[in-house]
């Protein structure tokens, strides 16, 4: 028998051992202002004015103010000298024919018995002597409309991330045994 020469080897071998890490991502609200200003709206409005002018129906009633009657009685009193004049040459027309039938003194004086009137202090009546005037005035209206003011502030996101773990080792080294065989010595 021969002898054998043992050879035993070992391999290597590397542990790893692995942790993943992890990320972790936080975002803080928005901060957000707002801030309004309310509207406005503003009217103004003069009351409605109603006048009523009374003046001619006063005039009408008790002759009005003094001067205004006064002012009726002169321009009266200036129609009724006219009108007198006027009938005055008319008669002294008629005297001049005297000898036409019916131009007597008798029946051209003698008919003239109206007395003279004096002039209307009052002024016409009427059923529309009331004069009535309405004014109305459009609003003055103003309009300021609302504002809104939004301010944002805003945050970035926070990440953070924590590492994982790696261990790479040694498990097992490589060996290599040589086992030498057994020698007889005897001899």
């Amino acid at each position: 028998m021969q002898p054998i020469l043992q050879i035993r080897q070992t391999p290597a071998r590397i542990g790893i051992d692995a942790d993943i890490g992890s990320f972790s991502i936080t975002q803080p609200k928005a901060d957000v202002s707002i801030t309004t200003t309310p509207g406005e709206l503003s009217v103004q409005s003069t009351p409605p004015e109603l006048i009523i002018d009374q003046t001619r129906a006063r005039a009408a009633y008790n002759g009005g103010s003094v001067l205004d009657m006064n002012r009726r009685i002169y321009s009266g009193i200036q129609q009724l000298y006219l009108q007198a004049i006027a009938r005055r040459v008319e008669q002294g027309t008629r005297m001049a024919e005297f000898f036409k039938p019916g131009n007597s003194i008798a029946e051209i004086y003698g008919t003239d018995t109206e007395p003279n009137s004096f002039p209307e202090p009052c002024g016409p009546a009427s059923y529309d002597n009331v004069d009535l005037r309405y004014e109305a005035r459009a609003p003055e209206i103003n309009f300021r409309p609302a504002t809104v003011d939004i301010q944002v502030e805003r945050h970035r996101p926070e990440t953070e991330y924590t590492r994982g773990k790696l261990d790479i080792y040694m498990q097992q080294h490589a060996s290599v045994q040589f086992i030498p065989p057994e020698l007889n010595v005897q001899m």
